[in-house]
Protein backbone atom coordinates (compact mmCIF):
# COMPACT_ATOMS: atom_id res chain seq x y z
CA UNK A 1 0.00 0.00 0.00
CA UNK A 2 1.42 2.93 -1.09
CA UNK A 3 1.53 6.02 2.06
CA UNK A 4 1.04 8.75 0.79
CA UNK A 5 -1.77 7.65 -0.99
CA UNK A 6 -3.46 6.32 2.02
CA UNK A 7 -3.17 9.15 4.04
CA UNK A 8 -4.75 11.18 1.10
CA UNK A 9 -7.45 9.29 1.03
CA UNK A 10 -7.91 9.60 4.84
CA UNK A 11 -7.69 13.09 4.75
CA UNK A 12 -10.49 13.19 2.30
CA UNK A 13 -12.66 11.50 4.56
CA UNK A 14 -11.47 13.78 7.42
CA UNK A 15 -12.17 16.97 5.44
CA UNK A 16 -15.47 15.65 3.37
CA UNK A 17 -17.38 15.51 6.95
CA UNK A 18 -16.08 18.44 8.04
CA UNK A 19 -17.87 21.91 7.44
CA UNK A 20 -14.94 24.08 7.91
CA UNK A 21 -13.22 21.84 5.47
CA UNK A 22 -10.15 22.95 3.53
CA UNK A 23 -9.19 21.60 0.09
CA UNK A 24 -5.72 19.54 0.42
CA UNK A 25 -3.32 20.46 -2.21
CA UNK A 26 -0.66 17.90 -1.84
CA UNK A 27 0.62 15.84 0.54
CA UNK A 28 4.80 15.18 0.90
CA UNK A 29 6.07 12.52 2.95
CA UNK A 30 9.23 11.39 4.19
CA UNK A 31 10.88 10.05 7.09
CA UNK A 32 7.46 8.88 8.86
CA UNK A 33 6.12 12.61 8.60
CA UNK A 34 3.73 14.41 6.71
CA UNK A 35 2.97 17.49 5.51
CA UNK A 36 -0.27 18.98 4.70
CA UNK A 37 -0.96 22.54 3.00
CA UNK A 38 -4.22 23.78 2.20
CA UNK A 39 -5.21 25.56 -0.85
CA UNK A 40 -3.38 28.57 0.26
CA UNK A 41 -0.05 26.42 -0.08
CA UNK A 42 0.42 27.69 3.84
CA UNK A 43 1.40 24.53 6.56
CA UNK A 44 -1.16 24.57 9.23
CA UNK A 45 -0.51 20.84 10.67
CA UNK A 46 1.44 18.01 10.41
CA UNK A 47 0.75 14.49 11.37
CA UNK A 48 3.64 11.67 12.34
CA UNK A 49 2.60 7.79 12.06
CA UNK A 50 5.04 4.86 11.92
CA UNK A 51 4.98 3.41 7.90
CA UNK A 52 4.71 -0.08 9.68
CA UNK A 53 1.23 1.06 10.77
CA UNK A 54 -0.47 1.69 7.39
CA UNK A 55 0.92 -2.02 5.75
CA UNK A 56 -1.51 -4.31 5.12
CA UNK A 57 -2.18 -6.76 8.02
CA UNK A 58 -0.57 -4.30 10.28
CA UNK A 59 -2.92 -4.60 13.69
CA UNK A 60 -3.12 -0.78 13.57
CA UNK A 61 -4.12 -0.24 10.21
CA UNK A 62 -7.41 1.25 10.43
CA UNK A 63 -7.02 4.74 9.79
CA UNK A 64 -9.19 6.54 11.90
CA UNK A 65 -9.98 10.38 11.60
CA UNK A 66 -9.52 11.34 15.18
CA UNK A 67 -6.09 10.06 14.80
CA UNK A 68 -5.34 13.28 12.46
CA UNK A 69 -3.87 16.21 14.18
CA UNK A 70 -5.67 18.42 11.58
CA UNK A 71 -6.13 21.99 11.82
CA UNK A 72 -10.01 22.86 11.96
CA UNK A 73 -10.77 26.44 10.86
CA UNK A 74 -10.88 27.98 14.71
CA UNK A 75 -7.60 26.05 15.51
CA UNK A 76 -5.80 27.65 13.07
CA UNK A 77 -7.13 31.36 13.72
CA UNK A 78 -5.18 31.00 16.73
CA UNK A 79 -2.45 28.84 16.11
CA UNK A 80 -1.41 30.02 12.46
CA UNK A 81 0.99 32.64 11.27
CA UNK A 82 2.45 33.85 8.40
CA UNK A 83 4.47 36.08 9.38
CA UNK A 84 7.05 37.39 12.58
CA UNK A 85 5.14 40.32 12.11
CA UNK A 86 2.03 39.25 13.57
CA UNK A 87 3.22 38.35 17.10
CA UNK A 88 4.81 41.52 16.65
CA UNK A 89 2.04 43.69 16.24
CA UNK A 90 0.31 41.70 19.27
CA UNK A 91 3.02 42.32 21.56
CA UNK A 92 2.64 45.45 21.04
CA UNK A 93 -1.18 45.57 21.34
CA UNK A 94 -0.43 44.47 25.14
CA UNK A 95 2.06 47.18 25.80
CA UNK A 96 -0.59 49.61 24.41
CA UNK A 97 -2.86 48.02 27.07
CA UNK A 98 -0.49 48.45 29.72
CA UNK A 99 0.12 52.01 28.69
CA UNK A 100 -3.80 52.45 29.10
CA UNK A 101 -4.63 50.96 32.50
CA UNK A 102 -1.15 51.42 33.92
CA UNK A 103 1.11 48.93 35.41
CA UNK A 104 0.21 46.67 38.71
CA UNK A 105 -0.09 43.44 39.96
CA UNK A 106 0.42 40.29 38.13
CA UNK A 107 -1.62 37.26 39.37
CA UNK A 108 -0.68 33.56 38.43
CA UNK A 109 -2.81 30.83 39.30
CA UNK A 110 -4.99 27.55 38.68
CA UNK A 111 -7.54 27.51 36.62
CA UNK A 112 -9.01 24.83 37.03
CA UNK A 113 -10.34 25.83 41.05
CA UNK A 114 -13.50 26.67 41.97
CA UNK A 115 -15.73 29.45 43.67
CA UNK A 116 -16.24 27.13 46.06
CA UNK A 117 -12.57 26.10 46.73
CA UNK A 118 -11.19 27.80 50.23
CA UNK A 119 -8.22 29.10 47.89
CA UNK A 120 -10.69 31.18 45.86
CA UNK A 121 -11.79 32.84 48.48
CA UNK A 122 -8.24 33.45 49.96
CA UNK A 123 -7.52 34.64 46.67
CA UNK A 124 -10.15 37.08 46.17
CA UNK A 125 -9.65 38.78 49.84
CA UNK A 126 -6.07 39.24 48.64
CA UNK A 127 -6.57 40.62 45.36
CA UNK A 128 -9.06 43.13 47.17
CA UNK A 129 -6.80 44.36 50.15
CA UNK A 130 -3.80 43.95 47.94
CA UNK A 131 -5.55 46.61 45.59
CA UNK A 132 -6.66 48.81 48.35
CA UNK A 133 -2.87 48.60 49.89
CA UNK A 134 -0.92 49.79 46.76
CA UNK A 135 -3.91 51.41 44.57
CA UNK A 136 -2.88 49.77 41.25
CA UNK A 137 -4.21 47.61 38.40
CA UNK A 138 -4.55 44.55 39.10
CA UNK A 139 -3.35 41.98 36.05
CA UNK A 140 -4.17 38.55 35.39
CA UNK A 141 -4.30 36.16 32.50
CA UNK A 142 -8.27 36.89 32.60
CA UNK A 143 -9.22 33.30 32.62
CA UNK A 144 -11.64 31.01 35.41
CA UNK A 145 -10.17 29.89 38.27
CA UNK A 146 -7.77 31.75 40.61
CA UNK A 147 -7.68 34.22 37.58
CA UNK A 148 -11.45 34.52 38.33
CA UNK A 149 -11.02 35.36 41.98
CA UNK A 150 -8.33 37.77 41.48
CA UNK A 151 -10.40 40.19 39.00
CA UNK A 152 -13.53 40.16 41.50
CA UNK A 153 -11.08 40.97 44.57
CA UNK A 154 -9.84 43.80 42.68
CA UNK A 155 -13.27 44.77 41.11
CA UNK A 156 -14.71 44.72 45.34
CA UNK A 157 -11.95 47.08 45.99
CA UNK A 158 -12.85 49.83 43.17
CA UNK A 159 -9.83 49.45 41.27
CA UNK A 160 -8.87 49.29 37.63
CA UNK A 161 -8.39 45.66 36.18
CA UNK A 162 -6.79 44.64 32.91
CA UNK A 163 -5.98 41.00 31.52
CA UNK A 164 -4.34 38.40 28.53
CA UNK A 165 -7.04 36.10 27.69
CA UNK A 166 -5.74 33.49 25.85
CA UNK A 167 -8.67 31.62 23.57
CA UNK A 168 -9.20 28.09 25.54
CA UNK A 169 -7.70 27.60 29.45
CA UNK A 170 -6.71 24.08 30.99
CA UNK A 171 -9.49 22.60 32.28
CA UNK A 172 -12.21 24.18 29.88
CA UNK A 173 -14.20 22.45 27.60
CA UNK A 174 -14.96 25.17 25.19
CA UNK A 175 -12.90 28.13 24.12
CA UNK A 176 -13.63 31.94 23.83
CA UNK A 177 -12.79 34.72 22.71
CA UNK A 178 -14.61 36.98 25.16
CA UNK A 179 -14.65 37.44 28.83
CA UNK A 180 -18.55 36.89 30.27
CA UNK A 181 -18.45 40.19 32.24
CA UNK A 182 -14.91 42.31 31.80
CA UNK A 183 -15.44 45.50 29.20
CA UNK A 184 -14.20 44.57 26.52
CA UNK A 185 -11.23 47.83 26.03
CA UNK A 186 -9.77 46.26 29.41
CA UNK A 187 -8.36 43.00 28.31
CA UNK A 188 -6.76 41.47 24.74
CA UNK A 189 -7.32 37.46 23.63
CA UNK A 190 -4.04 37.06 22.14
CA UNK A 191 -3.37 34.28 19.69
CA UNK A 192 0.11 33.97 20.63
CA UNK A 193 1.74 32.24 23.96
CA UNK A 194 4.79 34.10 23.75
CA UNK A 195 2.29 37.54 23.35
CA UNK A 196 0.46 36.76 26.32
CA UNK A 197 3.74 36.23 28.11
CA UNK A 198 5.36 39.70 27.35
CA UNK A 199 2.34 41.47 28.76
CA UNK A 200 1.92 39.85 31.81
CA UNK A 201 5.90 40.51 32.50
CA UNK A 202 5.66 43.70 31.46
CA UNK A 203 2.76 44.88 33.68
CA UNK A 204 5.15 43.92 36.62
CA UNK A 205 7.97 46.35 35.22
CA UNK A 206 8.47 49.26 37.50
CA UNK A 207 9.61 52.09 35.12
CA UNK A 208 9.61 54.88 38.27
CA UNK A 209 10.55 54.50 42.01
CA UNK A 210 6.90 55.41 42.58
CA UNK A 211 5.13 52.28 40.31
CA UNK A 212 4.06 49.83 43.15
CA UNK A 213 3.94 46.31 41.49
CA UNK A 214 4.36 42.94 42.03
CA UNK A 215 3.84 39.51 40.85
CA UNK A 216 1.71 37.24 42.63
CA UNK A 217 1.89 33.15 42.13
CA UNK A 218 -1.29 31.46 43.96
CA UNK A 219 -1.64 27.59 43.95
CA UNK A 220 -1.41 26.60 40.06
CA UNK A 221 -0.47 23.60 37.60
CA UNK A 222 1.49 23.35 34.73
CA UNK A 223 0.73 26.64 33.11
CA UNK A 224 1.23 28.10 36.67
CA UNK A 225 4.35 26.49 37.20
CA UNK A 226 5.74 27.36 33.77
CA UNK A 227 4.65 31.55 34.20
CA UNK A 228 6.35 31.38 37.96
CA UNK A 229 9.81 30.22 36.80
CA UNK A 230 9.61 32.04 33.61
CA UNK A 231 9.66 35.15 36.19
CA UNK A 232 12.00 33.82 38.73
CA UNK A 233 14.11 33.58 35.62
CA UNK A 234 13.74 36.75 34.35
CA UNK A 235 14.46 38.22 37.63
CA UNK A 236 17.64 36.32 38.28
CA UNK A 237 19.06 37.11 35.27
CA UNK A 238 18.10 40.88 36.00
CA UNK A 239 16.28 40.96 33.09
CA UNK A 240 13.51 42.57 35.58
CA UNK A 241 13.91 44.20 38.63
CA UNK A 242 17.90 45.14 38.37
CA UNK A 243 17.14 48.48 38.98
CA UNK A 244 14.05 48.78 40.45
CA UNK A 245 13.41 45.61 42.28
CA UNK A 246 10.13 43.55 41.73
CA UNK A 247 8.22 41.72 44.84
CA UNK A 248 7.42 37.74 44.18
CA UNK A 249 5.57 36.51 46.41
CA UNK A 250 4.43 32.64 46.26
CA UNK A 251 1.31 31.63 48.55
CA UNK A 252 1.71 28.85 50.00
CA UNK A 253 -1.86 27.95 50.73
CA UNK A 254 -2.20 25.17 53.12
CA UNK A 255 1.77 24.29 52.16
CA UNK A 256 0.40 23.28 48.46
CA UNK A 257 3.93 24.37 47.40
CA UNK A 258 5.67 22.43 49.91
CA UNK A 259 7.11 19.81 47.61
CA UNK A 260 8.18 22.70 45.53
CA UNK A 261 10.26 24.13 48.09
CA UNK A 262 11.73 20.62 48.78
CA UNK A 263 13.02 20.26 45.23
CA UNK A 264 14.10 23.63 45.49
CA UNK A 265 16.38 22.75 48.65
CA UNK A 266 17.59 19.44 46.78
CA UNK A 267 18.77 21.26 43.93
CA UNK A 268 20.87 23.62 45.69
CA UNK A 269 22.44 20.38 47.60
CA UNK A 270 23.07 18.70 43.52
CA UNK A 271 24.57 22.47 43.10
CA UNK A 272 22.05 22.89 40.28
CA UNK A 273 21.17 26.19 41.74
CA UNK A 274 23.56 28.80 43.77
CA UNK A 275 22.74 28.56 47.63
CA UNK A 276 20.27 30.77 49.17
CA UNK A 277 19.10 31.53 45.67
CA UNK A 278 15.60 30.57 45.12
CA UNK A 279 15.16 32.42 48.78
CA UNK A 280 16.36 35.61 47.08
CA UNK A 281 14.32 35.49 43.90
CA UNK A 282 10.96 35.30 45.62
CA UNK A 283 8.63 35.42 49.08
CA UNK A 284 6.88 32.08 50.19
CA UNK A 285 3.88 33.87 52.05
CA UNK A 286 1.83 31.03 54.50
CA UNK A 287 -1.21 33.73 54.44
CA UNK A 288 -2.26 36.95 52.92
CA UNK A 289 -1.26 38.95 56.38
CA UNK A 290 2.31 37.74 55.41
CA UNK A 291 1.67 39.20 51.70
CA UNK A 292 -0.21 42.21 53.08
CA UNK A 293 2.49 42.90 55.59
CA UNK A 294 5.21 41.90 52.94
CA UNK A 295 4.26 44.44 50.77
CA UNK A 296 3.89 46.71 52.90
CA UNK A 297 7.37 46.87 54.42
CA UNK A 298 8.67 46.51 50.43
CA UNK A 299 7.02 49.77 49.79
CA UNK A 300 7.04 51.46 52.90
CA UNK A 301 3.61 51.90 53.19
CA UNK A 302 2.87 53.83 56.08
CA UNK A 303 -0.53 54.95 58.77
CA UNK A 304 -4.49 54.51 57.69
CA UNK A 305 -3.62 52.11 54.65
CA UNK A 306 -1.84 49.21 57.26
CA UNK A 307 -5.44 48.41 58.41
CA UNK A 308 -4.90 44.66 57.65
CA UNK A 309 -2.80 44.72 60.82
CA UNK A 310 -5.69 44.58 62.79
CA UNK A 311 -7.63 42.31 60.50
CA UNK A 312 -5.16 39.43 59.76
CA UNK A 313 -2.61 40.15 62.75
CA UNK A 314 1.46 40.52 61.66
CA UNK A 315 3.25 37.72 61.16
CA UNK A 316 6.70 36.74 62.57
CA UNK A 317 7.80 35.56 59.35
CA UNK A 318 7.65 38.28 57.06
CA UNK A 319 10.93 40.14 57.47
CA UNK A 320 11.29 44.25 56.81
CA UNK A 321 12.82 44.09 53.44
CA UNK A 322 12.46 47.65 51.61
CA UNK A 323 13.29 48.77 48.12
Amino acid sequence: MDYGAALAAAASKFLSGNPHRRSVDKFESGGGRTVQYCNSCCYFGSIRRRRSSLMPGSPNNRFKSSHLAFSTASNLEFSHRTSPEEVRKEIQDCYDLIQKLGRGVIYLGSSRINDEHQHYSKALELARDVAKLLECTTWTGAGPGLMDAAIKGALEAGKPVGGFKIAKESGEWTSSNFHPYLPPDTYLTCRFFSARKHGLVDAAVRNTPSDMTAVVAFPGGIGTLDEVFEVLALIQLERIGSELPVPFLLMDYDSFYSKLLEFMDECEKWGTIARGQFASLCKVCNSNGDALEYLANFYNIQGSKRKFDHQMGQSESCQQDRI
